[in-house]
């Protein structure tokens, strides 16, 4: 049984959608329309792949929030969301419209950034009288800050991260004359080995002059002597995703190899001791770009520093020069710097850390000095 289903370990998803009321006595609505699924299973601990979820504003109005599925997750509704009235129709939203039709709801928002214009149509075509109004990322808002419970499942999608490179280093399964796609399938499969129920995204393996692609997909390009071999990758446990990049270099290292590498790792450093509560987080992007600046490679730093991550890989809030907002206690993010020079070679490390006072806490535990493989 998941952690998910665990009574011993099940979040307060009642204390979750009780922190969304006030968001929704803020923006001024009677209820919340909520057809993401993410955003579902935040509120509900709901996994299927169709749903609807209606929640009221009022705070004597927990008996009439109502979750909407079809046929298929009859049983898995019961179990995940016993606490619930749950409704079995496909058409989920139609249905969590037509009920708070009936029950002259008034204003009822729906996730604007989810909803499409077709879908929305045919909702405010139901007549049911209803105020259909938009909201954008409400639940999103919430998901930011990280309870105890989700950072336990990110400390264990990193646990199973850190032990897979920790395997495949020992096995020597990154080595001159394999390819790519073979390092990434192995790394891969041995996150599942240890503990990962899914993999967080596409593992990015790339060697030589295709580590300075920031997001590279693996082929069947060989592994070399001298290579730059950067590894990006993750694993998910109860659906909270990690995130770690690391570097390294096969055979021998060069003046170069470590003058770019330490230069990342510089700014890496800066930037992670630039989050703290209350740091803008285009003031951290700015910690550790200016590292690389002064180096005179800042156009060699293509993307923001990092990202929010959680129940997806890439959540708010992100971390870039463009950035705004300030970071919050409990906040889930990336730090990612990289150097990259185009048709030779480059370098990315990246950390999951949480934000905390008295400094973040780090999830993502392998080493980041820089090691040769033979």
């Amino acid at each position: 049984m998941s952690a998910d289903h665990d009574p011993a370990r099940r979040p307060d998803y009642a204390l979750r959608r009780a922190s969304l009321r006030s968001l929704l006595v803020e923006n001024r609505v009677d209820a919340l329309l909520v057809t993401d699924l993410i955003n579902i299973r935040y509120l509900t601990g709901f996994t299927g792949s169709n749903a609807a979820l209606l929640v009221y504003a009022w705070d004597s109005s927990e008996d009439r929030t109502l979750i909407s599925t079809d046929g298929r997750y009859l049983t898995q509704v019961g179990v995940q969301v016993p606490d619930l009235r749950a409704e079995i129709n496909r058409a989920c939203a139609r249905r969590v419209i037509e009920i708070a039709g009936e029950w002259q709801t008034g204003r009822v928002a729906f996730e604007s950034h989810v909803v499409t214009v077709d879908q929305h149509r045919g909702l405010a075509a139901l007549g049911t009288g209803l105020d259909l109004v938009p909201v954008s990322g409400l639940v999103e808002q919430l998901r930011m800050v990280k309870d105890d419970y989700e950072v336990d499942c990110l400390r264990a999608a990193c646990a199973a991260a850190d032990a897979a490179l920790a395997a495949l280093l020992e096995r020597g399964g990154l080595r001159a004359g394999r390819t790519e796609r073979q390092v990434a399938r192995d790394l891969e499969w041995l996150m599942f080995e240890h503990g990962a129920e899914a993999v967080a995204f596409e593992t990015i393996v790339a060697a030589g002059a295709n580590s300075a692609v920031p997001h590279h997909r693996p082929t069947d390009a060989v592994l070399a002597t001298g290579d730059f071999v950067k590894l990006d990758f993750g694993a998910v446990s109860q659906g909270y995703h990690s995130d770690m990049t690391r570097t390294f270099v096969l055979g021998v290292a060069t003046d170069w190899h470590r003058e770019v590498y330490d230069l990342v790792s510089a700014a890496q450093r800066a930037g992670r001791e630039a989050l703290a509560p209350g740091v803008s987080t285009a003031a951290v992007d700015a910690a550790s770009r200016k590292v690389i600046e002064a180096a005179g490679h800042g156009d060699r730093f293509l993307h923001g520093l990092g990202h929010g991550v959680g129940l997806q890989i890439h959540e708010a809030p992100g971390i870039a020069k463009t950035g705004t907002g300030t970071l919050l206690d409990g906040v889930a993010v990336t730090v990612e710097p990289g150097v990259y020079f185009p048709g030779r070679g480059g370098v990315r490390i990246e950390d999951t850390l949480v934000v905390r006072q008295g400094g973040p806490e780090l999830l993502t535990h392998t080493s980041k000095d820089l090691t040769v493989v033979d």
